[in-house]
């Protein structure tokens, strides 16, 4: 499984400016959050100047923090249907997104925290912020529930259970941070309850 919240580098061209700002923001912001990552930083790890953000993103870094909050969540959108569209279950599903996110923990480092959140939530007390993330976190759920739907459950319960889910991955993904350790995320379908 790839990175869903950092493309790979093309090698054969560089990406233009405004792909380059928006992945250096998903990896910062990832690993350090909104507040903890400055402009200097981020045009640095970027390789562009100052104009440009202000060119491609208006409203500077917290325009910056929306599109790299929208790209990692389009990721994640990948994920859930790379996971949910060949599992004979919905359980089966939310195992393998529960696996190709470990690896991802595995491959970030086991510090990094879920791109959304650590974007959007560790930012200004932001009201845009949060109603973007309630947006982004609602689109997951929904997928994820049409594919539960799609897998046999009652509409009521794919929903239930979409978002028991995604719980489950918030607070695992926290757990995992603290200790270090991605067999916390790997495990949690396990918590699900038996819907197949």
């Amino acid at each position: 499984m790839t990175d869903v919240t950092t493309p790979p580098a093309n090698p054969d061209s560089p990406p233009p400016t405004r792909e380059r700002l928006i992945r250096a923001a998903a990896a910062l912001f990832r690993n350090k959050g909104y507040s903890g990552t400055g402009l200097a930083e981020l045009l640095a790890e970027a390789g562009a100047p100052k104009g440009s953000l202000y060119h491609h993103f208006p409203n500077g870094k917290s325009d910056l923090a929306l599109a790299a909050a929208d790209w990692a969540s389009a990721q994640m959108l990948l994920l859930i249907e790379a996971s949910f569209t060949p599992a004979p279950t919905f359980r089966e599903g939310a195992k393998t997104v529960c696996y190709k996110l470990a690896k991802l923990f595995d491959q970030q480092g086991k510090w990094s925290g879920c791109p959304v959140s650590a974007t959007l939530f560790e930012g200004p007390e932001n009201e845009a912020f949060h109603q973007h993330a309630a947006h982004l976190f609602e689109g997951w759920i929904a997928e994820t529930a049409r594919h539960a739907r799609r897998l046999g459950l009652p509409a009521a319960e794919a929903r239930a259970a979409a978002e028991n889910f995604y719980i489950l991955l918030q607070g695992g993904w926290q757990l995992a941070r603290v200790r270090r350790e991605s067999d916390v995320i790997r495990g949690l379908y396990l918590q699900l309850q038996k819907n197949d």
